[in-house]
């Protein structure tokens, strides 16, 4: 057909709107043929015809995509003429189609199958001319969906010849569809359309990880291990392709629970999690900001924090971008339901409340919910299943590498600018603050820092910086010792001054027996130390009073030089109750598991059970849970040194304790006159002459003293005139043994 004037019209039915065509009377063209229309002297279009006849010769009929798309108003003049596709270079290999819903108010969540869709496009569509950039109509499973054409690429003529393809890929404008043609759908920027199936383009996606993310730069130290946990946990389904992540029918982590020791670093975690993602600025919660004295306006206070979340997913579906709650302090509102004294049940509705949020009936997929907590005990179980708290890391005590790491990030400005001394040694600190956790070794440094500055402050009558001074301001290595001796304590540490007291006059290596009881004391602490097999080893020191069990219990304590070392005393628990002494005795056990390495020495077990032999009577409870506490090995990577001293082993027998430690050591009292000679001597107390003196009366004979009772002879004979000290010590000898045979 010569090119000839037509006038544009409107597409007669909604039935001939979807085909795609331009419709025409069967007096001026053919259904199939291909003509270009042209609308300006620069602006040519190709359009697939269909004869219908409704349609007045001499108009040619265009739906509204398609007038939308070539500019063209209804009556418009514009010239037609046929157009012959070049079979060699014109068929369409693949085409790329942009699609959304045709109207917002028709969107769903259902997921539409793209491979299905692509087999219903090329039989409704089949030689069919396409141009890029062209608007069209499409229906599918009783939905219409609007269509933009993004991109064709020509089929490799080779194989229409039928040759091996040569790989070239050549983009053109107007492509003509065949029935071996590849139709690609990528979906809408802002739509909230869901695609299933091979036959879609990958998304463009923006990485969930900030690209300028850096620990350091954070202030994250000595965390690693639980980042990469968190990572493989909670995020590898959103950093893998979408597409793969669907075909696997995987979920993603909805919540993270941090809980640990105080000062280890959960708070700081979360807040850079939130950073770290390119996700909507966090939520934070404290959590008894969530409690509201009115009825009802707690769960509502719940349901305020999702209801962004849930209006994006609803608009853009799988679109929709990761929204982060974070509550800190979770135990304050999500303690286990039925425990609370209150008859309003404020903590249970709001558990509920928020249970059903993050995994309710109408669930959430753009959610990553944080909390935080000192005592995961109290927390509801419910919150702890999969599908809501799945993810349960524990924030411990750094090790020396994630020491190293935070004294650096908190030395690191001070490096900078010079006011670091040379002599201070990172590694050094790091391997003096066992136990320290992140918090204490910030603390550490700022300790440091105000020792220093403290040496340039003159404090006269008035208090001035000597400015020539401050400008030359280092702080240096003995700064941070001073510090470490004097200011800044591990709450989880050891306490010297705790067992000091019972080791002030030294251990008396009066003969081979003490010498044998440190020995194997040190192989057992090898053994804690060394052995994977036995991560709890417990010893049982028991003998006479005043042997001096408690000494060389805190002895072998000391010299096992573990970062955590805790008494656990009777005179700590005076008029304690029943149940507080064990929720105290359980105490030291827990802070004890907090650490790689840990001694926890029980002290006088008689007397924490309260046993006495009149009744005779003593406190089960304690005794129930001393057994338990004393069998139950430590969590996994942690060990665990037990020492427990007593004076009545066969009471212990009878209640069935021994069995609980796995070996018992005999502390002996000094029993032969020579040994005591020999105790003389290591104190020094008595002149050689004394001690002589001392030896000729008491050789031969049996002795039967402890060195702690022998200590207090001692100290009272020289209290005497010098003449009769030696006469007082044997007096006192021979009264005690009037009791229980001292010496014969």
């Amino acid at each position: 057909m010569a090119a000839r004037t037509m006038q544009a019209a409107r597409c007669p039915t909604d039935e001939l709107s979807l085909t795609n065509c331009a419709v025409v009377s069967e007096k001026d063209l053919q259904s199939g043929q291909h003509v270009t229309v042209k609308t300006t002297p620069n602006h040519k279009f190709v359009f697939t015809v269909k004869s219908h006849t409704t349609v007045v010769p001499g108009t040619i009929a265009f739906s509204l995509p398609q007038r939308k798309w070539a500019g063209l108003s209804i009556g418009q003049e514009v010239e037609v003429a046929n157009y012959n596709f070049d079979k060699c270079k014109q068929c369409i290999g693949s085409m790329t189609v942009e699609i959304d819903f045709l109207q917002k108010k028709s969107t769903d969540s259902s997921a539409y199958d793209s491979d299905k869709m692509a087999a219903e496009f090329i039989q409704q569509f089949n030689n069919q001319g396409f141009s890029v950039t062209q608007q069209l109509v499409f229906s599918f499973c009783d939905k219409l969906f609007g269509l933009v054409i993004k991109d064709i690429e020509a089929m490799d003529s080779s194989i229409l010849k039928g040759e091996m393809p040569t790989g070239k890929k050549q983009k053109i404008d107007v492509g003509l569809m065949v029935g071996n043609s590849q139709v690609v759908f990528e979906k809408a920027e802002t739509s909230s359309l869901t695609l299933v199936g091979k036959a879609k383009t990958k998304e463009a996606r923006q990485t969930i990880i900030n690209p300028e993310w850096n620990f350091e730069k954070m202030g994250i130290g000595g965390l690693d291990r639980e980042f990469s946990d968190i990572f493989r946990r909670a995020f590898a389904s959103r950093v893998f392709p979408p597409d793969i992540v669907e075909q696997m029918g995987c979920k993603h982590v909805k919540g993270i629970m941090l809980f640990g020791p105080p000062g280890c670093g959960k708070t700081l975690m979360a807040r850079q999690i939130g950073k770290m993602l390119n996700a909507r600025e966090p939520k934070i919660v404290n959590g008894p900001e969530i409690l509201n004295k009115y009825v009802g306006e707690s769960e509502a206070n719940i349901r305020k924090l999702f209801a962004d979340a849930e209006d994006e997913q609803k608009r853009l579906g799988a679109n929709s971008g990761l929204h982060i709650i974070i509550f800190d302090e979770l135990d304050a509102i999500c303690k286990q339901r039925g425990t609370g004294a209150s008859s309003t049940g404020v903590h249970d509705t709001v558990v509920n409340q928020l249970l059903s949020k993050i995994d309710g009936v109408e669930q959430l997929n753009n959610i990553l919910v944080i909390g935080m907590t000192n005592r995961p005990d109290l927390i509801d179980d419910a919150l702890m299943r999969p599908g809501r708290f799945e993810v349960k890391m524990e924030i411990g005590l750094p090790d020396e590498k994630g020491r190293v790491q935070i004294l650096t990030i908190h030395t690191n400005k001070m490096r900078g600018f010079g006011l670091l001394s040379g002599d201070v040694d990172i590694p050094e600190l790091a391997a003096e603050t066992k136990n320290y956790s992140g918090a204490e070794l910030e603390g550490l440094v700022r300790a440091a820092q105000s020792t220093a500055m403290n040496r340039h402050i003159k404090a006269t009558s008035t208090v001035e910086v000597d400015m020539e001074r401050a400008e030359k301001l280092q702080v240096s290595r003995s700064d941070f010792m001073g510090s470490l001796n004097n200011d800044i304590k591990p709450a989880f540490g050891t306490n010297q001054e705790d067992y000091a007291s019972y080791i002030m006059n030294g251990i008396i290596k009066w003969g081979d027996p003490v010498t044998s009881v440190l020995d194997d004391g040190e192989l057992l602490v090898q053994q804690t130390k060394n052995s994977d097999r036995t991560p709890l080893v417990s010893v049982l020191l028991e003998g006479p009073p005043h042997s001096g069990k408690t000494a060389l219990a805190a002895q072998i304590a000391e010299d096992s030089e573990f970062p955590f070392i805790k008494i656990c005393s009777p005179d700590k628990m005076i008029g304690h109750s029943e149940i507080s002494k064990c929720q105290a005795i359980k105490k030291v056990f827990d802070d004890a598991y907090k650490s790689q390495l840990s001694c926890v020495v029980v002290d006088d077990i008689e007397r924490l059970l309260d046993y006495v032999p009149i009744g005779p009577r003593f406190s089960n409870l304690v005794l129930q849970a001393l057994l338990v506490l004393l069998k139950k090995p430590p969590p996994k990577g942690r060990k665990l040194l037990i020492i427990g001293t007593t004076s009545r082993k066969d009471i212990l027998q009878e209640m069935e304790m021994l069995d609980a430690f796995s070996t018992t050591i005999h502390i002996q009292n000094i029993s032969t006159g020579e040994q005591l000679v020999d105790a003389l001597e290591l104190l020094g107390s008595f002149t050689e002459k004394e001690r002589a003196s001392i030896g000729h009366q008491l050789k031969g004979k049996r002795v039967w003293i402890g060195i702690k009772k022998l200590l207090m002879f001692i100290e009272m004979s020289l209290q005497m005139a010098q003449d009769y000290r030696v006469t007082k010590f044997l007096t006192l000898l021979r009264d005690e043994g009037s009791g229980r045979a001292c010496y014969e």
